[in-house]
């Protein structure tokens, strides 16, 4: 079994820092001046280091040069076969000809990015060869990831063990009209990813019709909790949105947003300034799950970091969700991939989510 890698090394950079994207030089340049820091190829890594555990340490791994896969490869203990030099600084012309020159090599072919980083390979490869992506960019709409950089090890070693494939779609979001404040998303097509249930992710689904009275009794729970010295950290979302909205506040749909008595402390707030408000005084955050895929956390809002979790307190860390958008999931669970393993662990189990005024629903968290 040989396995291809391509990693975009800027995947994910524009997260933290609240930029709804990492696509284009100027947003990257934005990010990294704000103190975002590349993890790409560190969750590359932790991907090929799960395969490495399963497979042992003469698993044959393709790849282009350096930080588009190479650098993730050694870090994993496993020896590169590099196929081909990528330029400084990668574009995404790099990441469709590394593609294209791995399909043909490989049966396999992971790939490190977000949305945009599966659009580039779906324009290099299409259905040739079955891909993989391990989940590192901020927006992970297609159904063609992992629900985790290990998952992603995990489901390449089923994958050689004889799993079949299925055909999954490729989303992305338009980031400009995210920025704007419009969420417009596109089907651009279908690659075929190895078939292991609730380890691959479903793609993001659509809003579901919001019941008015159930986000209003969300928000007077939300309000009961939250005293009126006490901030309450909203996630993304359009429910989170109908929360605030319900609150008396009008916040940015795709950001995260804080309130304090109901009226607007910081809106779409980036992790390091978010860390420096929760540590400033008591606070509660509520989280609504990715209608369709479930992740609470890891997916759309990494500016709530690690640090924002800890310093917020796992006690008062508030799960809401319709009993719509909780049937959606069809059974499958809620999800975490923060990014620190640590704190998924201590996250996971079964948690109640608000899902109306006085209504509990305990759900599992994966």
């Amino acid at each position: 079994m040989r396995f291809g890698l391509v990693v975009n090394p800027v995947a994910g950079l524009g997260g933290r820092a609240g930029l709804k994207g990492s696509d284009g030089a100027d947003v990257q340049a934005r990010a990294r001046a704000l103190g975002a820091v590349p993890r790409a190829g560190e969750r590359a890594a932790l991907a090929l280091a799960e395969l490495r555990s399963r497979l042992g340490p003469a698993v044959e791994v393709r790849t282009a040069d350096g930080t588009m896969g190479a650098d993730a490869v050694r870090a994993a203990g496993l020896v590169p076969v590099v196929v081909c030099l990528p330029g400084d600084p990668t574009t995404g012309a790099d990441t469709r000809a590394a593609a294209a020159a791995l399909a043909s090599q490989v049966d396999l072919l992971l790939f490190a990015g977000g949305d945009g980083t599966a659009r580039d390979v779906l324009d290099a490869v299409g259905d040739t060869v079955p891909v993989l992506g391990v989940p590192t960019g901020v927006k992970m709409h297609s159904a063609v990831f992992a629900v985790h950089p290990r998952a992603a090890g995990e489901v390449a070693a089923l994958f050689a063990a004889g799993a079949g494939t299925r055909p999954a779609e490729v989303m992305d979001l338009d980031e400009d009209a995210v920025r704007e404040g419009r969420v417009s998303a596109r089907l651009y097509g279908h690659m075929a990813v190895p078939d292991v249930p609730v380890r691959v992710q479903q793609r993001k689904m659509g809003g579901s019709i919001t019941s008015p009275s159930s986000v209003a009794g969300i928000a007077a729970e939300l309000a009961g909790r939250a005293g009126p010295s006490e901030l309450l950290v909203l996630g993304p979302g359009g429910t989170m949105r109908a929360v605030a909205a319900a609150l008396g506040a009008d916040v940015p749909v795709m950001g995260v947003n804080v309130l304090r008595d109901g009226r607007p402390v910081a809106v779409d707030v980036a992790s390091g300034p978010l860390e420096r408000l929760v540590r400033s005084a008591p606070a509660w955050l509520a989280v609504t799950p990715i209608g369709g895929q479930g992740f609470l956390l890891g997916r759309g809002n990494q500016q709530i970091s690690p640090d924002v979790v800890r310093a917020v307190g796992r006690d008062r860390l508030a799960v809401v969700a319709t009993e719509a958008k909780l049937a959606g999931l069809g059974g499958r669970p809620l999800l975490v991939d923060t990014g620190d393993e640590e704190l998924d662990a201590g996250l996971r189990g079964h948690v109640p989510v608000l899902t109306g005024h006085g209504r509990v629903a305990m759900y599992p968290v994966h």
